[in-house]
């Protein structure tokens, strides 16, 4: 199943089941289910699965229609129905947006690229960096057999939902960042029940939005580097077998294309850490298993545009990260924020 959230001005909230170029207005026939959260909570209640529950209201009589491919083109915020992130919950600061890194065979060579100038300086009896030797962990003890608890993967926080993005909203470049930094990747989408078990819903696109100039600093600018907008949609699939999926991810300037990855793969064949073993160490802390929280877990990339280009991303740069046969494109520009200045933030006295 392929679920949207979309928006009509005017009216409100929707969730959409698509079929083809159409969209079905799950919420034009039970008003109550106006969002993945709500739909996710009618189930459980009932005991239905959650696809269980999608399917039984996609098959009510009188459903509205839209027209897909209108939904994608609309601007957020205009006058015209326009797609939201495909998960999210009423209160953003029950929404927890968090990722691994070091998880594709490929991305201990974009993190070498991106410190690259440090690696330079390094003699060849100097030790390995922290990062290989996570990496390496992973390789040896991150898929581990049903049951056990392998190697722990690199763990990164983004936020809660005042963070998250939808199709066609802007990503922020602020004023204290450095750069900005595409970041094509699978998001694991879960809600927690209500006793506390994590479910997962399914899996979206994912723009894993950073600042990789600061990082390169310092591996220890790792978490700061991380607290970014970051951009999830436009669909939530159920169905996902999470094994491979193949993305691509290019930015254009002034209609020009100034980036393109070309091909990339993500999901178990082309992960040094199983899907099972990121998800326990996410989950294995209580504090992650709190009923009624939303979940946005980006699992990684293998390539980012960073170690090897001369430009900078500005306002006005366009973002488009692809994966035909698994979801429509996301698509966000890039702004600068208005409401950050370059000036040292003042407390007051209470």
């Amino acid at each position: 199943m392929r679920i949207v959230q979309f928006e009509i001005p005017g009216t409100g909230r929707r969730v959409g089941l698509i079929h083809g170029d159409a969209v079905l207005d799950l919420t034009s026939t039970n008003p109550e289910a106006d969002s993945v959260f709500s739909i996710f909570q009618q189930a459980y209640n009932l005991g239905l699965g959650f696809e269980q529950y999608i399917s039984q209201l996609a098959e009510k009589p009188g459903g509205t229609q839209l027209n897909y491919a209108d939904l994608l083109a609309a601007t957020p915020g205009g006058d015209q129905p326009f797609l939201r992130a495909p998960v999210d919950h009423a209160d953003a600061h029950r929404v927890l947006i968090t990722g691994t890194g070091l998880t594709h065979t490929g991305s201990m060579q974009s993190r070498d690229e991106m410190h690259s100038d440090q690696d330079e300086q390094k003699t060849a009896s100097a030790p390995e960096t922290d990062s290989a030797k996570m990496f390496q962990m992973g390789i040896e003890g991150g898929k581990p057999e049903p049951g056990q608890r392998g190697a722990a993967p690199e763990w990164f926080y983004k936020g809660n939902g005042t963070n998250l993005r939808g199709p066609g909203e802007p990503l922020e470049l602020p004023a204290f960042a450095r750069d900005g930094g595409e970041e094509p990747e699978l998001v694991g989408c879960y809600i927690i029940d209500p006793a506390g078990v994590p479910r997962r819903l399914g899996f979206a696109l994912g723009n894993e939005w950073s600042d990789h100039a600061t990082e390169r600093i310092n591996y220890l600018y790792l978490a700061p580097s991380k607290l970014r907008t970051c951009a999830v949609g436009p669909e939530l699939v159920t169905d996902c077998e999470f094994a491979e999926v193949k993305l691509s991810c290019s930015t254009s300037r002034d209609g020009n294309t100034i980036y393109d990855s070309g091909e990339l793969f993500s999901g178990e064949n082309y992960m040094c850490h199983s899907l099972a073993n990121c998800e326990d160490h996410h989950f294995k802390y209580p504090q992650h298993r709190q009923p009624g929280d939303v979940h946005l877990h980006y699992f990684g990339t293998s390539k980012l545009s960073f170690g090897d280009r001369d430009w900078k991303y500005q306002a006005g740069d366009t973002i488009r990260i692809s994966s035909p046969g698994f979801s429509a494109d996301l698509v966000n520009p890039v702004v600068s924020s208005a409401e950050d200045a370059k000036n040292p933030v003042a407390v007051q006295k209470a």
